[in-house]
């Protein structure tokens, strides 16, 4: 799986899925300042999944109805941060190619996945 980690994503997340084998562009490296939409575009175009924390992904893609391979939005509080990378990298390891199409919200001890139409 590809993935593009916006702004918003701790770095941590970059590492680990790199760690993991993932391939992973994070957009401080790339494309810093984007807007969210273009963020969503840049993925699309590469089949890359977007990686965020901030929920107005979420208002792109379900109230403007913008396209997109898919999204993971990070909900962890602080109190969480440290199993943060490790249960993604366990998501993706265990649904893989799946989640592609998808809003995914992962918070702690939870996993929501919604087919995007």
């Amino acid at each position: 799986m590809r993935f593009l980690a916006d702004e918003s994503c701790d770095f941590a997340i970059v590492r680990a899925l790199r760690a993991a084998g993932y391939d992973v562009l994070a957009g401080a490296e790339i494309t810093p300042r984007a807007e969210d939409a273009e963020v969503i575009d840049l993925a699309l175009g590469e089949g890359r999944m977007v990686l965020t924390e901030d929920k107005d992904f979420g208002r792109l893609v379900y109230a403007h109805g913008q396209k997109t391979g898919g999204v993971i939005l990070l909900r962890y509080p602080v109190s969480g941060r440290m199993r943060l990378a490790h249960d993604l990298v366990e998501l993706v390891n265990e649904r893989g190619d799946r989640l592609m199409g998808c809003f995914v919200v992962i918070q702690p001890g939870r996993v929501r996945i919604s087919r995007i139409p």
